[in-house]
């Protein structure tokens, strides 16, 4: 019998994290370990903090696994504005720390970054763009590309520009969960008319993961860009997930300017999937579609 592949998942507790977990149990090709800042034995948990190297260290130990996917960040855009050296501490030198057990151990990693470290000021972003962030948090993304990338030239890092999904479980950042509550207490959320992105499902998203990092293709490294084959803004996202769950048009609220205070944003993220879709072939939906499937 065929040893099963070690896969560790840093970040389980997260909502991509249980997107991962799911997905990597259904194909039955992977021994799946679970990682995260908080331990729990029951769950089968181990405890690991990326900003701490020892701690990373010492997980790596107890679980030998051949195989990483990083989750684990501050992903909160204006916590990173307002606690930068924290965010350094978790995104950047976290990505590192982790990038650095792989190579003493031998592990093939995937990195998800994001759209961030573009400044959004253009229409359709190609791997091979200078990125040019405009936010704490794109710029720790960007630092930590880079010393993955240098540390590891085999990683795979996956930009993304959103992810949409439910958690089915609170204490996760899943976007969906989050606004159809307020819908449901009757709160009215307000979307941003002027920010472009096109998304992907976390499903959909979890697949792609586990067959780049899981074929052992050794040409498939660097950066990749995922998401749906076209933009869509916010505030027609909005639109149609109020219809799709059928709440009242009048609880989605257009917001046509930056608000004062918060962190800086690009309006334009656009990534383009020519790379993954020839190195891969992976090709991905419409943004419509994507929506749907976070209700399959």
């Amino acid at each position: 019998m065929i040893e099963k592949q070690r896969l560790l998942v840093i970040g389980a507790n997260g909502f991509l994290g249980a997107h991962v977990l799911q997905a990597a149990k259904s194909t039955g090709i992977f021994n799946v370990l679970l990682a995260d800042r908080s331990a729990s034995k029951d769950a089968g948990i181990e405890e690991l903090d990326i900003a701490n190297a020892a701690s990373v260290e010492s997980a790596f130990r107890r679980t030998n696994p051949d195989l990483v996917v990083l989750l684990a960040a501050i992903s909160d855009i204006d916590k990173c504005e307002s606690a930068p050296q924290l965010a350094f501490a978790v995104n950047a030198q976290g990505a590192e720390n982790v990038a650095n057990a792989c190579l003493r151990h031998n592990a093939k990693l995937l990195f998800t970054s994001t759209a961030a470290v573009f400044d959004g000021l253009q229409h359709g972003y190609r791997e091979e763009d200078q990125p040019t962030p405009l936010s704490v948090y794109g710029k720790t993304k960007m630092w930590a590309e880079e010393a993955v990338s240098s540390l590891l030239p085999s990683a795979i890092i996956l930009r993304i520009a959103l992810v949409l999904g439910f958690a089915g479980k609170s204490g996760t950042n899943a976007m969906l969960d989050n606004i159809v509550a307020r819908w449901k207490a009757g709160a009215p959320v307000t979307f941003p008319t002027y920010e472009l992105r096109n998304p992907i499902d976390a499903a959909t998203l979890a697949g792609v993961m586990l067959q780049m990092i899981g074929d052992g293709n050794p040409a498939v490294r660097g950066l990749y860009h995922v998401g749906a084959s076209d933009s869509i803004s916010r505030y027609e996202l909005g639109i149609r997930l109020a219809s799709r769950v059928g709440v009242p048009a009048e609880l989605v609220r257009a917001q046509d300017t930056a608000i004062p205070g918060r962190a800086p944003r690009g309006a334009d993220h656009f990534l383009l999937t020519d790379k993954i879709r020839r190195d891969c072939n992976i090709e991905f939906e419409t943004s419509k579609r994507v929506m749907e499937r976070c209700f399959e």
